[in-house]
């Protein structure tokens, strides 16, 4: 790894540090106990908090704080009508419970019973729980976000990104169901349904931090398409780890999205391609599929040059991605957002 990953490795870390320090006091295990304990289940079995980092970096660049140099409980805005700081980690760990909200659904959905190597929270309680669970989730992001103390009409926007997000992410679950069922997605479709699942919320992460500093329009938008750019790379990443890195370090069964028959940037160049999709892996479930399967499976995705085909619009979504970042500040957390730009598409898991 070079000097300039490990740093924002080492700069995702210590946010990441504060972010799960913090959710003990926002989101307590209170009665019924079983409810707030499957609601915290995820959150307290690790992650990467990829998306509260880029709120926390993104307010730190805005208003040209030395990284890590405030308190993010006590952040400083950008001055004008309002208060002179507000709660930027309410925000922040909003946008991380919306996402752990999703991830619920998303395993009782797919029937996955690992997630961050750990059982799923349906596996770990029961379907019931799981699903209140992520409604919990869900309406407390929306409390958290009340508790920032910025102007009610910074307020009622950074609320409307929510909501709209939220939205957005659960017409992309059904589109990515949908495509399940059908051999003619396009992959303007895929990146269309990828933007709506995943990139939205990175979206949503970059942008409401603005919104709640006080940040002008032009800026806001920017900001939203660098999350825009960066989701779409992250999810088209995952596509590739999904086939290329063992079990043990996915935290769930490697080749999954194959068995589930997902289409994905890979799969869907393959099949333009000329690959049988179909007869790629044959497994009921994603379990029974062994090692030397998925291998020979990668050899052909390979060999069409669909891996390859998916990092290379990866790498150039991150690339248009960070001439976004051009309205921010020249400064350390700007690099640092940069950096985790590189990041999503060079990590391993």
């Amino acid at each position: 790894m070079s000097a300039s990953g490990a740093a924002v490795v080492e700069a995702v870390a210590a946010r990441r540090e504060r972010v799960n320090a913090s959710l003990s006091e926002y989101l307590p295990i209170g009665e019924p106990e079983r409810l707030y304990r499957a609601s915290r289940h995820l959150l307290d079995a690790g992650g990467k908090r990829l998306r509260p980092a880029v709120t926390l970096l993104v307010a730190e660049a805005l208003t040209d704080t030395e990284p890590l140099g405030a308190d993010y409980q006590s952040f400083p805005t950008l001055g004008g009508s309002g208060p002179d700081e507000i709660d930027l980690m309410a925000a922040a760990v909003s946008i991380e419970t919306i996402q752990s909200f999703t991830l619920i659904h998303d395993d009782i959905m797919d029937e996955d019973d690992l997630r961050r190597g750990v059982p799923s929270v349906h596996s770990a309680f029961d379907t019931e729980t799981a699903i209140l669970a992520g409604d919990t989730l869900y309406a407390k992001a929306f409390e958290f976000m009340l508790a920032t103390g910025a102007p009610p009409e910074r307020t009622v926007r950074a609320l409307s990104e929510l909501a709209r997000t939220c939205t957005r992410i659960c017409e992309g679950q059904s589109l990515d169901v949908a495509f399940e069922h059908r051999d003619d997605v396009t992959t303007d479709e895929y990146i269309t349904m990828v933007e709506q699942k995943t990139a939205v919320l990175y979206a949503a992460a970059a942008r409401i931090p603005a919104i709640l500093l006080g940040a002008d329009d032009e800026t806001t938008e920017a900001l939203r398409q660098y999350g825009l750019d960066i989701g779409r790379a992250f999810q088209i990443r995952d596509d590739v780890l999904d086939l290329t890195v063992p079990s043990e370090q996915l935290g769930k069964q490697r080749g999954s999205d194959l068995v589930e028959g997902k289409r994905t940037a890979v799969t869907l160049h393959a099949s333009e391609h000329g690959v049988d999709l179909d007869d790629l892996v044959v497994a009921e479930t994603p379990a029974a599929v062994t090692e030397e399967e998925v291998d020979a499976a990668v050899a052909e995705l390979d060999a069409a040059g669909s891996i390859e085909y998916a990092r290379t619009l990866s790498r150039d979504l991150v690339d248009r991605g960070k001439s976004h970042l051009e309205v921010l500040p020249d400064n350390e957390a700007r690099r640092l957002l940069a950096g985790v730009a590189e990041y999503l598409i060079e990590r391993g898991y």
